[in-house]
């Protein structure tokens, strides 16, 4: 399974980007799929999720900012950032609970991350 991120870019704070990932390969079914955020010298934190029937979970400082997506039929997971601000600043990295079979459990697996600059 292999994950193909794009959308990440500079851009001044107020201003907006989309992020997407598309999934590809050996995929039965889709459970999880979320984005998550990367300082320098930080561990990752999730940013937001979307479950496999499109309940949606957001960091507090992106609440309202931010919204996640999925498209199902193309094994893709978006994230709309409105709004954006000099804190958003970081490598987002998507990752998705993939099914490779039926009855066997999901595995995470990672794409390679973007990087979101916001001027200020």
């Amino acid at each position: 399974v292999q994950l193909q991120a794009s959308g990440g870019g500079f851009v001044q704070a107020g201003g907006s980007l989309r992020l997407s990932c598309e999934a590809s390969g050996n995929i039965f079914s889709i459970n999880d799929m979320a984005w998550y955020r990367q300082y320098p010298g930080k561990q990752r934190e999730v940013v937001a999720s979307i479950s496999s029937n499109g309940r949606t979970t957001y960091l507090n400082s992106v609440e309202g900012r931010f919204t996640i997506s999925r498209d199902n039929a193309k094994n893709t997971v978006y994230l709309e950032m409105n709004s954006l601000k000099p804190e958003d600043t970081g490598v987002y990295y998507c990752a998705v609970v993939v099914q490779t079979s039926p009855g066997r459990p999901g595995v995470t697996y990672w794409g390679k991350g973007t990087q979101v600059t916001v001027s200020s």
